[in-house]
């Protein structure tokens, strides 16, 4: 059962604020001020505001703020938004000195998170590299500007020690982009001291990392687990790849974005960064039951599969027909038969929808083929236009959004400023109500992972 959800967007902290903005239609893709993006083609982003991890964690605890990342910071303010929102009692919440009289005890509770590739600060980082440079070196000299020689030796030519530039971060500089570090502060803040584990497949492992947590509970291995995802684009370092992949779009001088990402079309650009969070809690429902929680939503399916990652490069050689994502097919279908639920019985669908066409069009392809002609009277729950994308927090946030949807038996807002396929519902409507008995989150990724999850409605 998803218990607590805990959620970090560029709508703000809270589950209640991620529903709030989805229902109202609320666009936050602008021009980016976390960094200078004139130097990049795609200048917008989908920005957490006002925020700061040391709003979110114990008071003792506020120095390790200094060694986590943004991504570890939302995770952090997530998985303790999660704990609120379930009404639990962990480490965190006890009074300083108290020992027990936690929900559950440490031992039963797990933790597994998705991260990405962190992204390191750039100033950090320029400030180490500026000592690996000869004396009186300018950027501009060709060979001159950057001596790999003298960033990695650990003696100068004078014989100096310790003088490497690499020499020059900070002490503690590696602890900042670890992936595990999302993982190891929420289950040292919450001590969770069951199962752990860290999954990096891109936009996948939010629901990877559920679909795990999912099965640790199932062979009682805990009682609770910690699951989800986080990541930040919006860095010097992260843009600069996406850029490389291809995968961004080229947003000239519109300031906003949510004209520009149109899911499912054919003419679409590609995707705006964004970044965010989502921490779901898991409880079994025996044990979620005693407590009298009313619980978001049963997590019925589980199921992933891998497929050929060329389609995930927007403007990449290789073109992608309708049915051709044969591994998001399988990872829905594996979804479907573990949830024992026929397609027939889906009320909603919570894709990946990323607006890069060649990525589109291949998970179109497997709805398609999963749902046949039911998928135009399917509501499709698409996001991405309000909030971009936050590679491994993706997942999360749209398990969350899906757990959302169940609870409040309704289909949030959506825009889309292009034109997509009469067969998918993914085109600018209001919210409304729904009977959503079932809803299914899938998401393909950068990788070729593909991961998908149905939740059900509890009585």
């Amino acid at each position: 059962m998803i218990t607590g959800v805990g959620a970090v967007t560029p709508f703000g902290v809270g589950a209640s604020t991620l529903w709030n903005g989805l229902v109202e239609g609320r666009p936050t893709l602008a021009p980016t001020t976390r960094l200078d993006a004139n130097g990049f083609p795609c200048k917008l982003a989908g920005e957490v505001k006002d925020f700061s991890a040391k709003d979110y964690v114990p008071k003792h605890y506020r120095k390790a703020v200094k060694v986590m990342a943004r991504d570890i910071e939302m995770a952090v303010a997530a998985a303790k938004v999660a704990v609120e929102d379930a009404g639990l009692t962990t480490r965190m919440t006890l009074a300083e000195g108290q020992v027990g009289g936690t929900t559950y005890p440490s031992e039963r509770v797990g933790c597994q998170i998705g991260a990405g590739l962190i992204a390191a600060e750039t100033d950090e980082l320029a400030a180490a590299l500026v000592t690996a440079r000869p004396a009186g070196a300018t950027i501009e000299e060709p060979g001159a500007g950057f001596s790999l020689r003298m960033w990695g030796t650990a003696a100068a030519p004078d014989g100096t020690p310790g003088s490497g530039g690499m020499n020059n971060l900070t002490p503690l500089w590696l602890l900042k982009y670890l992936p595990n570090m999302l993982a190891c502060h929420v289950t040292i803040i919450h001590g969770c001291e069951g199962p752990s584990n860290t999954i990096t497949c891109n936009e996948a492992s939010g629901l990877l990392s559920l679909g795990e947590s999912t099965r640790v509970i199932e062979r009682d291995a805990a009682d609770l687990c910690f699951s989800g995802g986080a990541e930040s684009k919006v860095n010097c370092m992260g843009i600069l790849r996406l850029t490389y992949a291809g995968r961004l779009a080229d947003t000239g001088t519109e300031a906003d974005g949510s004209t520009i990402v149109r899911p499912y079309d054919p003419a679409s650009a590609g995707m705006i960064p964004g970044e965010g969070a989502g921490i779901l809690l898991l409880e079994e429902a025996e044990a979620a039951g005693k407590r009298g929680v009313r619980a978001y939503a049963e997590i019925a399916g589980f199921g992933a599969a891998h497929s050929d990652p060329a389609h995930c490069y927007a403007n990449g050689s290789r073109q992608i027909a309708p049915g051709a994502d044969e591994g998001l097919q399988a990872a829905i279908e594996n979804a479907l038969d573990d949830a024992g639920v026929k397609a027939d019985e889906i009320d909603a669908i919570v894709p990946h929808a990323s607006g890069i066409p060649a990525m589109d069009a291949g998970e179109a392809g497997a709805l398609r083929a999963v749902f046949g002609s039911r998928l135009a009277s399917i509501p499709l729950v698409v996001v991405s236009p309000l909030i971009g994308e936050s590679a491994a927090g993706n997942g999360a946030v749209l398990a969350a959004v899906g757990a959302l949807c169940v609870r409040h038996q309704m289909i949030p807002a959506r825009i889309n400023a292009g034109n997509c396929p009469i067969d998918l519902q993914a085109h600018a409507a209001p919210a409304t109500k729904a009977a959503l008995r079932h809803v299914l989150v899938c998401s393909s990724s950068f990788g070729g992972q593909n991961a998908a999850i149905v939740l059900r409605q509890v009585s």
